[in-house]
């Protein structure tokens, strides 16, 4: 395995509210997540963190010898308890209270690949040097779409498509829609929106199917997105499995500054 991960404030945002982070553990588990913080105040980038640091320490203390089933357990009361921190923060700090963050992550096993996402930052597979989106986005403008109401190409201009009807924070209650992957894949990539909502799938594709190093993919995705304008926090984590590694389609149960 190889991974790497860089968060980037952007051309535009005067700070970064994302956090990312890739962690393996004793048994040789991956964690991966992206968290997209919103909220005035630098509130966001303390809403992402809440996510992040609680994922790493409960997947560090916690996550051993857990079946699929326990993992997607896992998984959800990370979710829960992660909103409940949010909003027991928000108590204490008022100049916090609206804060929010999405979420992405993925854990690979030597038995499965689970991805976990509320909000619209986004989990990806790569099988056959192809980019396949896992994960569905929780966004007022994908509403539209899978309603006919718009199309996917009025969609990347729509004035509203910043609206999310998802996230960490905005509700007392919250689910994350999981996803059980097959493994026969050659890698994985979580990003934020700053990410895709600037760069194609296509384009995506051809970095990181490059003869460049993991690390150097990973800069060169960053800097075309803030070529492309760079209009918000950018964050990639990556993960690359060796051939020998990879273990078919999925089924939705559903930094630098």
């Amino acid at each position: 395995m190889k991974s790497f991960y860089l968060t980037d404030v952007g051309k535009v945002r005067s700070h970064n509210e994302d956090s990312v982070i890739i962690l393996k553990n004793h048994n040789n588990d991956y964690l991966m997540a992206v968290a997209d913080g919103m909220g005035g105040h630098r509130a966001g980038e303390v809403a992402s963190s809440i996510a992040v640091t609680y994922l790493s320490k409960h997947f560090t203390e916690t996550f051993y010898n857990l079946n699929k089933e326990e993992a997607i357990t896992w998984i959800n009361d990370c979710v829960t308890n992660i909103n409940n921190d949010i909003f027991k923060y928000e108590k204490g700090h008022k100049e916090c209270v609206g804060m929010g963050t999405t979420l992405v992550l993925a854990i690979l096993t030597k038995d499965y690949l689970l991805f976990g996402n509320i909000g619209d930052s986004s989990g990806f597979v790569i099988k056959n040097r192809e980019l396949h989106k896992i994960t569905i986005d929780h966004s007022l403008v994908n509403l539209l779409v899978e309603a006919g109401e718009i199309t996917e190409e009025e969609a990347k201009d729509h004035p509203r498509r910043n609206v999310l009807m998802k996230a960490l924070g905005a509700s007392p209650k919250v689910d994350a829609d999981i996803f059980d992957c097959e493994m026969n894949i050659e890698g994985i990539l979580l990003a934020s929106d700053g990410l895709t909502n600037l760069l194609e799938t296509s384009k995506i594709e051809d970095v990181i199917n490059s003869e460049l190093e993991i690390e150097e993919r990973i800069v060169s995705l960053i800097q075309k997105a803030n070529n492309e304008g760079g209009t918000d926090n950018i964050s990639v984590a990556y993960l690359e499995i060796e051939k020998e590694e990879s273990g078919e389609e999925c089924d939705n149960q559903r930094s630098e500054n």
